[in-house]
Order: C-alpha cells, then sequence, then structure tokens
C-alpha cells in the first residue's frame, strides 16, 4: 500500500502478525479510504483525526476488533457496539470473526467512522466517573492513613492509574489477596507508576 497516510510501524506489524492478517488489512484499507491518519499505539495500528484518537485494530484469540476510543458518543444505530467490559468506560468495540463480516459491514463501519470524526471536530468529550466514584478496599485504606507518602504518591497520580490501581486492588474477594497486591504494587505507586508502566 503506497498511501502517504500509512505508518511503517503498522506494515511492520501487520508484516508479523499471525492471526487475523486479512481482516487487518481489510479493516486498514476501510478506515483509511476515511481520511484518517495511520500510527502505532499501545501495540496497534491506531487511526487519528487532527491528532486526536479515532478508532484501533486490536486482534484476540476469538475475534478481531475496531475499537472506537469515544464509542460511548456513538448512536449506534445498528447496535454492533459492544462494551469490552464493565471496567471500560468510553471505548467500544465491533468484533468480526471473519473477513466477509467486514465485508458486509463496510458501510456501516464507515458511517460509525464518520459520526466518530464529527464528535472530535465537535469537540464532545465522555464524562468519566470521578476517582471518589471508585471505592477504595480497606486494606488500601490502611496503608495509605498509615504512610503519608504513600498517599501524596497516590493522589499525584493521573486519574487512570488510580482508577486502575483501586479495581486491581478491589477485584479479589479475600482480604489477605488484598493485602498482597497492595503490598507488591505500593513500590510502584511511590516511583509514580501506573500498574501498566
Amino acid at each position: 500500500m503506497t498511501n502517504s497516510r500509512t505508518n511503517a510501524k503498522v506494515d511492520g506489524f501487520l508484516r508479523k502478525v499471525k492471526q487475523w492478517q486479512e481482516e487487518y488489512e481489510t479493516l486498514r484499507n476501510i478506515i483509511l479510504d476515511c481520511e484518517l491518519t495511520e500510527d502505532f499505539k499501545w501495540m496497534h495500528p491506531c487511526y487519528t483525526f487532527e491528532n486526536k484518537n479515532i478508532v484501533l485494530i486490536h486482534g484476540f484469540k476469538e475475534y478481531i476488533a475496531l475499537l472506537f476510543h469515544k464509542g460511548v458518543l456513538l448512536k449506534d444505530t445498528h447496535g454492533i457496539l459492544i462494551q469490552q467490559t464493565e471496567n471500560v468506560q468510553a471505548a467500544r468495540q465491533i468484533r468480526f470473526t471473519n473477513v466477509q463480516e467486514i465485508l458486509e459491514k463496510e458501510s456501516i463501519i464507515k458511517d460509525y467512522i464518520y459520526e466518530a470524526i464529527e464528535i472530535e471536530k465537535a469537540g464532545l468529550e465522555v464524562e468519566f466517573k470521578k476517582n471518589t466514584d471508585f471505592i477504595i478496599p480497606d486494606e488500601f485504606q490502611t496503608k495509605l492513613d498509615e504512610q503519608p507518602a504513600l498517599k501524596n504518591a497516590f493522589e499525584a497520580l493521573t486519574p487512570g492509574r488510580q482508577r486502575a490501581y483501586l479495581h486491581h486492588f478491589s477485584e479479589p474477594k479475600q482480604s489477605k489477596t488484598r493485602v498482597s497486591r497492595v503490598e507488591k504494587w505500593i513500590p510502584q505507586i511511590l516511583d509514580g507508576k501506573g500498574l501498566n508502566d
């Protein structure tokens, strides 16, 4: 493909990808046809409009998906958008299992992409839950109360990093597991790093 909006990193990624090769190429062509700029972010082909993330292609074991960064704001007139997990606030996916399915939905995909571009042009933003809406597990709250440096370091993290930690610490059912998770990640928090840094 010799398109000035393509990205060499995506070319390299597509050469190495083992699963969904044809599906990636098909989705890539459809997206580039919508005048978006290709980038490579979070280890995936990502497509932007005026440096704003619009859609990303990512493959999973059972499906390949288009992930719309502000998908929650799309009208979803065809009822095909999926919230990946209950904790995902903004992004929504359209999932595919083969090239034929992608080709059959090409005009719908383009409609959704154009709507996502209009959302960016209009400057619309997703209203995220505030971190105060998330429950701080008792085991972590105890550590925050005991260690002012930890409390300051946690509060200095970005809201997304704070949410990731709170979710991670809240997941286990048993208190002792929550305690061990908190203990394990204290040094990372003190270093000003997120769960995935």
